[in-house]
């Protein structure tokens, strides 16, 4: 899976569900610069862990949490993107206070975050990746269902719900992958 294509996709469903949603068109822009940005932080994160072929250790791990942080730093220093440090922040937050950086829970989370988690989530079920094949759009949804209340917020699964899958497979059919 390219990076490149990854975002593409993660960017059109974002923009499909705040559209469901009903984030305003004002808004739209930082959450894309955010959704374009979410992991520019792990260019402080040492190859040796991001290209890891195996588990990472708990050392390891301690050092990839940082990187929500560390794309804070470097975003919120550039005025025009300052609107997308909330993505970056907080993309590994979870509903129930369980992610980090920062243990938010709920709407403690900023919206565009939680709007992030859910797609990328279905983006990472439904293509192959080197530890997982690809889902089909309804398995992916019934996991997504499944962890609303608990990693997701439920009215952003029910938004993005809403999004036509002919809707999605277009968004897939543009970033350049089958």
């Amino acid at each position: 899976m390219g990076t490149e294509s990854h975002s593409r996709r993660v960017h059109g469903y974002a923009l499909a569900t705040a559209d469901e949603y009903g984030v305003p068109e004002a808004e739209l822009p930082d959450l894309a610069h955010g959704v374009l940005l979410h992991d520019i932080g792990k260019i402080g994160i040492p190859d040796a862990i991001l290209l890891k072929p195996g588990p990472l250790t708990a050392e390891e791990w301690t050092i990839m949490r940082r990187h929500p942080e560390i794309g804070k730093a470097l975003i919120e220093r550039i005025p025009f993107l300052r609107g997308a440090v909330p993505v970056v922040w907080s993309h590994h937050e979870k509903w129930d206070g369980s992610g980090y950086p920062r243990g938010l829970t709920g709407e403690e989370i900023p919206l565009g975050a939680r709007i992030f988690m859910v797609v990328d989530a279905f983006d990472a079920m439904t293509f192959d990746r080197p530890y997982s094949k690809a889902k089909p759009f309804d398995v992916a949804k019934t996991e997504i269902k499944r962890c609303a209340g608990a990693h997701f917020d439920p009215a952003v699964v029910e938004s993005f719900f809403r999004v036509p899958d002919a809707l999605l497979e277009e968004i897939r059919r543009r970033s350049g992958e089958p």
